[in-house]
């Protein structure tokens, strides 16, 4: 029987196996593009914008890959289809036009991998067309006046022009320039960049992998002939995150799960794509050979996840299985497919030291097993087995799905990833794992910690402490110190909470989640606590009556 997963079996070790992993993920899309070939629909499940903006993601995120698989010499069976498509797309006359985007369309972010098709494609997706074709598509990229978010959308501006601009059309440089302006103020230092500005405190992988460390080095490579200062400053400071954003990662492949659209899956590793990409020659120990390991193996990882695929090979919503709960209302069918940005260095050719270069070992001996990053609020360590970060400071700045779950936990990690809530009426359906859950009484609502009031790090007794101040509920502080592992205890890291209330409450304290799987025959596992009775074990946490004070 075929395997679900197209990447099963697929040794992902040279520049071929990589191309042969891209087709393999580009190939099932094929019986689901419409007849004009402009979209692709990939389920039913709704999303808080328009089907026709749905099934666009199917069709333009996969792009991403396929402009990178044709930029190396590379073919793939389906490009004339997806040319097609974006001829049809942007047609307004043509039954399948996408229409045009207003203020804060999703069709806006799409415009993202078409501009980066363009730009790196533009042999395939603009030399065969005609002026017709052309002005349609430029008509279409023309969303200047159109308002945005103010965070890494305005990327998404930048690469429609970009896309436009390197095959000599007309294009706004004007707008180009306000928008990375603007964008140059989400900065923050050491390689970091927010996800907005200053009073945001979201530093996730969209800073990094999926968005704006991603877009500022393809921006280089691609316009670095025009603006070598510019690509000059991207690229020093990738060198800067890079040294951070490899404590993300373990040692067997796998990134931590934090954070949003998580079912971006492999994206995670788009920022080491993105090196290859630009050519950046990052500072050690983050040798050509190391950057290709941190990429191939998290593919490999992904390729022993048969949840992460539906029988007929496409990406599900989820994580490493499919998982409404977790997902976020912006995720169609489609959306999934933003992984496909991990594919940019298939664009760079066979003899680049990405590829001649022997694949290298996590550089577990040459980083510090435990560091603490002020700017995203975060202390990782690999003690104990596995990579995890603890954290006190990200929220998000708007009302996100599950927000406590992402962005307000204590701990996160790359072998157990998080639960979301289905519901907050019982410590069961709340899934309060690595948390500290508080409820005013039996026929309340749990409450954990989706913001913090204040934070930061001390430094006590010689060891980096996050410290936070949050309120769970009206009349309840918290004060929290999280302390990682030491070498002595490397599986243990303390939590320490002060809590004054107006009332008396009840708390729950979560540990990391498992898998409550029994290997052999997939029963749930027998609970299992030495001295401990069976009946006291329902609780995830121990329930203390705190007196009132």
């Amino acid at each position: 029987m075929k395997p679900f997963n197209p990447l099963a079996g697929n040794p992902l070790a040279t520049r071929d196996d990589f191309a042969k992993a891209c087709i393999s993920l580009l190939d099932p899309l094929i019986p689901s593009l419409t007849p004009g070939s402009s979209a692709v629909k990939l389920g039913e499940t709704g999303t808080r914008y328009d089907e026709t903006a749905a099934q666009v993601e199917g069709y333009a995120r996969p792009l991403w890959a396929l402009a990178a698989l044709l930029a190396g010499g590379y073919k793939w069976e389906g490009t004339e289809k997806f040319v097609e498509g974006l001829g049809n797309g942007t047609d307004p006359e043509h039954e399948e036009y996408w229409g045009a985007a207003l203020d804060t369309d999703q069709r806006m972010v799409e415009m993202c991998p078409i501009g980066f098709t363009l730009a790196v494609a533009g042999d395939h997706f603009w030399d065969g067309l005609n002026e017709r074709q052309k002005a349609n598509i430029a008509k279409y990229f023309d969303i200047t006046e159109k308002e945005m978010p103010n965070t890494n959308w305005l990327w998404f501006r930048v690469f429609a022009n970009l896309g436009l601009s390197k095959n000599g059309y007309k294009y706004d440089h004007d707008r180009m320039e306000k928008d990375m302006n603007h964008l140059d103020t989400f900065y923050r230092g050491e390689g970091w960049s927010n996800d907005g500005p200053r009073d945001y405190t979201q530093m996730d992988y969209y800073s990094g992998s999926f968005a704006i460390q991603y877009l500022q080095l393809l921006y280089a490579k691609i316009a670095g002939d025009v603006d070598p200062v510019r690509a000059e400053k991207f690229k020093e400071r990738a060198k800067l995150y890079a040294l951070n954003f490899v404590h993300y990662f373990h040692e067997d492949g796998r990134a931590i799960a934090f954070g949003r659209s998580l079912t971006y899956k492999f994206a995670m590793v788009g920022f080491w794509a993105a090196v290859a990409f630009a050519d950046v020659e990052l500072p050690a120990p983050l040798t050509w050979g190391v950057v290709k390991g941190l990429l191939l193996r998290n593919l490999r990882w992904w390729s022993k996840q048969p949840g992460a695929f539906t029988p007929s090979g496409t990406l599900t919503i989820g994580y490493t299985y499919p998982n409404q709960f977790m997902s976020d209302n912006y995720n169609s069918p489609g959306s999934p497919y933003w992984a496909m940005l991990s594919f940019a260095p298939l664009a760079v050719p066979a003899d680049h030291p990405f590829w001649t270069s022997h694949e290298e070992p996590f550089p577990s001996a040459s980083i510090p097993k435990t560091v603490a990053l002020r700017h995203p609020g975060h202390i990782i360590t690999r003690l104990g087995g596995h990579t995890f970060l603890l954290s006190s400071k990200q929220q998000c700045h708007y009302p996100l799905r599950a927000a406590d779950a992402k962005y307000g936990k204590f701990a996160y990690s790359s072998a157990f990833a998080y639960s979301v809530s289905t519901g907050s009426y019982s410590l069961w359906s709340s899934a309060p794992d690595s948390t500290l859950s508080v409820t005013y009484g039996d026929d309340a609502e749990w409450k954990t910690r989706k913001k913090c009031d204040t934070d930061g790090i001390e430094f006590i007794e010689g060891t980096s402490v996050l410290v936070s101040t949050w309120t769970p509920l009206e009349g309840v502080g918290v004060k929290t110190w999280l302390i990682p592992p030491a070498e002595e205890t490397p599986n243990w890291h303390i939590r320490i909470h002060h809590i004054t209330t107006a009332r008396p409450i009840k708390t729950a304290e979560g540990s990391f989640t498992v898998s409550n799987e029994r290997r052999g025959d997939n029963r749930e596992l027998d609970i299992y606590a030495e001295g401990v009775a069976p009946s006291a074990l329902w609780m995830l946490g121990r329930l203390t009556e705190l007196e009132r004070r």
